[in-house]
């Protein structure tokens, strides 16, 4: 299974757990745990097909985001523990607000607004997408959670325009920032099976930035809450004070890198 892949120990533990129907921890206090036959060929198969790069959480089906299960696939991209962080923050800011109207721009997997819905019930949530097979999986992933009436769902080029005409209080986002020419370059998990749209930044990776600066500029009452790539926080920084904006501050991640950008706009 190797070939390559981190952690290898400790996924086999993970695709084993997934054979038995038991947790990790099950796996892990048994020591040694008697397979019956099609077991062994399942979890041979997995192993292989993990060998190959397929991303473990492909394999499991799922993945955990800030404490909720949600369901992964070649649809959506799997969703970072740097996102988590961008979560936690957007959720601090909505919870001192009195029914808060919130935008999950590129929603993808649903892992932001679900995760703001479910943590913040006066929150009201819109999740925005341009591929109807991503909403496909963050409708399916609102289910599971019961939060299929908490938010709105909506199909369209975010680029371009929001759902609705009321302002927001609140945008988190996390776009697209992979430069086009590093595509190739990418972990084959990524590279091979994320899908193009949710990576492909354009030429500078700051496509979806510029973009936002200009949309959503009309359509904030609030704050809007960036994710970006390691080394962006300067440049989106740059491009957003050019768009009239105001950066209130950018977050470090627990690798104490620069990723998340949170602007508001400037008084006219």
């Amino acid at each position: 299974m190797e070939q390559g892949v981190p952690k290898a120990r400790v996924e086999a533990e993970w695709l084993l757990a997934h054979v038995l129907g038991c947790s990790r921890t099950v796996v892990l206090s048994e020591g040694s745990l008697a397979l019956a036959a099609m077991e062994e060929r399942q979890l041979r198969d997995l192993a292989e097909r993990r060998g190959a790069r397929i991303p473990l959480q492909h394999l499991l089906g799922t993945t955990v985001f800030y404490g909720l299960e949600l369901a992964v696939n070649g649809r959506v991209l799997v969703p970072r523990p740097e996102t988590e962080q961008l979560a936690e923050l957007a959720l601090e800011f909505a919870m001192g607000l009195d029914a808060p109207m919130v935008l999950d721009w590129g929603t993808g997997s649903g892992c932001l607004a679900i995760a703001l819905a479910a943590r913040c019930p006066k929150a009201v949530v819109y999740a925005l997408d341009v591929s109807s097979a991503a909403l496909e999986v963050a409708r399916a992933n609102a289910a599971r959670h019961g939060l299929k009436e908490r938010i709105s769902f909506h199909e369209g080029d975010g680029c371009v325009e929001f759902p609705g005409t009321r302002l927001f209080d609140l945008i988190v986002a996390n776009p697209p920032y992979i430069q086009s020419g590093h595509l190739a370059s990418l972990t084959p998990e990524v590279r091979d099976h994320d899908p193009r749209l949710a990576l492909d930044g354009g030429e500078d990776g700051l496509a979806f930035y510029r973009a936002l600066a200009h949309v959503a500029r009309g359509r904030l009452a609030g704050q809007i809450f960036l994710e970006v790539g390691d080394d962006q926080a300067e440049a989106v920084t740059e491009l957003f004070d050019a768009g009239g904006w105001h950066v209130d501050n950018v977050a470090f991640d627990l690798n104490n890198l620069p990723r998340i950008v949170v602007a508001s706009v400037s008084a006219p």
